[in-house]
């Protein structure tokens, strides 16, 4: 009897070349699909919420794959585990429905960015490989006042990768919060689905708009050019990192049809 299983994943990025299989290079896909055949003991299909790039990390990353392997859930877990490298784990592996798949069933996601807004280095806290260095001191309201212009269901076409092409370029952004934790600015961006390079573009763009280059209105005019060219750079991969993924609470349950009983 086959069955569905989701996976709650987290990775250190830095010397994964992203997450989608590429032959000849290391990735989270490949490094996974091997140890998964060697549990389940046939060929898998592997899902997951979406195809992070090389460098970029993941505390909640969600992936699925179908079998007919009967090792219960928390057996899977240790089994898979204890077989992958130090900088992939398997958070949890929980049965859900069969219609559940991680990309289409995903309702919304959460990034996050991290900056090390000092001129010391980010050594001295052992956070260089999660946290981009930018020495030059940045005005966090500022950058809170343009982050909420990113806000709603919007055309993102500027803040997307110039070869991204779409059916549509609009996604809906639910919140995107600008917050300072001492030397750290922290940028968390939730949304139904993004664009490639969208997060990471707009960072690039609220960095520059806290350093001074644009005023934080200028965001409206970006948006409405639908031109990459209009917004700032792309931030670095290293410090963004997958937070979590929202699904239907139906579909966490491995039946999605109710059982029938003897009526009166």
């Amino acid at each position: 009897m086959a069955r569905n299983l989701r996976l709650l994943l987290c990775y250190d990025g830095t010397d994964f070349h992203g997450w989608q299989f590429q032959p000849g290079f290391r990735t989270v896909q490949h490094t996974l699909q091997q140890q998964l055949r060697r549990v389940l003991r046939h060929e898998v299909t592997l899902v997951a919420s979406g195809r992070t790039d090389a460098g970029v990390h993941a505390a909640g990353q969600v992936a699925n794959v179908v079998t007919s392997c009967t090792i219960p859930c928390h057996k899977l877990r240790h089994a898979i585990g204890s077989r992958l490298p130090e900088d992939l784990g398997v958070r949890a592996v929980t049965e859900v429905a069969m219609d559940f798949h991680a990309i289409r069933s995903a309702a919304g996601k959460l990034y996050r960015y991290r900056i090390f807004n000092t001129p010391v280095r980010p050594v001295t806290r052992s956070i260089q490989r999660y946290a981009y260095h930018f020495w030059e001191p940045l005005d966090v309201h500022r950058m809170q006042e343009a982050a909420s212009r990113f806000v709603g269901e919007k055309d993102f076409t500027s803040m997307a990768a110039r070869r991204c092409v779409r059916q549509t370029m609009v996604r809906r952004v639910m919140r995107c919060d600008v917050e300072r934790h001492l030397d750290e600015i922290r940028i968390d961006v939730e949304g139904g689905g993004f664009l490639y390079n969208q997060v990471r573009n707009m960072v690039g763009t609220l960095i520059d708009i806290g350093r001074g280059r644009w005023e934080p209105e200028c965001i409206d005019e970006m948006l409405a050019g639908r031109d990459r060219s209009l917004a700032g750079p792309t931030a670095p991969a290293h410090g963004l990192s997958l937070q979590w993924v929202r699904y239907p609470a139906e579909l966490l349950c491995p039946r999605t049809t109710p059982v029938e009983t003897d009526s009166d």
